[in-house]
């Protein structure tokens, strides 16, 4: 099969280990894996905001860039959840099949490759904050729970409140900064309430307003992208 890593633009320019981390773990597990160079920005930002006519070269520039691959795989739901759900809302887009080959990354782990026992290995505890648009919008289900429960030497401990948003919502931090540091406080308060060591996701967006708040709270808990979890293992820890 051939298949591209969709690496999105946050990841890209604030999370490339994550990137790196997909790679290392899906080769490990046998899969050959592409970077298309000419993949951008997928339009996510222009889309949320309401500048759909601008959404639309991005979206053609995206398609063109992942022509040809069998699967494009991403470790983030939000970009998963904007080609397979809007692209198709775009009129004149033209992205063709994109929409039914991009697959969020533990949705590939265990839906295409059938595993979830990847190898890994990871001896901190571990809370999960399942993102909205995976857990809304894409439905990622028990997915990334089956994964961080088969990694060795992991403790996975319940996140109270794991289904309520954690305020980031791209734009809307922005558009309403004080309810979105509200929300983000909230969570990071039932993270901490769970003795965990590593406050796990699988979308880097929310990640990164969640470690804001707790870098200004001089907290202990860390967060660590789920696909630097699946990566680690004996040999050498990806985080």
């Amino acid at each position: 099969m051939r298949v591209a890593l969709f690496v999105t633009c946050v990841n890209d320019t604030l999370y490339p280990g994550t990137g790196r981390a997909v790679v290392t773990l899906l080769e490990r597990l046998g899969v050959d894996v592409d970077f298309p160079a000419a993949q951008t920005c997928c339009g996510q930002p222009q889309y949320n905001t309401g500048y759909r006519a601008e959404t639309v070269p991005l979206a053609r520039r995206t398609a063109a860039a992942f022509a040809g691959y069998d699967f494009v795989v991403t470790p983030s739901g939000s970009c998963a959840a904007m080609v397979r759900d809007n692209y198709p809302r775009l009129e004149g887009a033209g992205t063709g099949d994109l929409p039914d080959r991009v697959y969020e990354l533990t949705e590939f782990l265990v839906d295409v490759l059938g595993v979830t026992d990847v190898g890994a290995h990871y001896p901190h505890t571990v809370t999960y904050h399942p993102s909205c648009h995976g857990l809304r919008m894409l439905g990622l289900g028990d997915r990334p729970l089956r994964l961080l429960r088969a990694v060795r030497g992991l403790t996975l401990v319940e996140l109270p409140g794991a289904e309520e948003c954690c305020g980031f919502g791209g734009t809307f931090s922005v558009k309403n900064p004080a309810v979105s540091a509200a929300m983000g406080a909230d969570k990071v308060r039932n993270a901490r309430s769970t003795g965990a060591q590593v406050l796990c996701g699988a979308d880097n967006s929310c990640l990164m307003h969640l470690d804001g708040t707790l870098r200004r709270l001089g907290a202990p808990l860390r967060t660590v992208h789920l696909a630097e979890i699946l990566a680690s293992t004996t040999d050498g820890a990806a985080v």
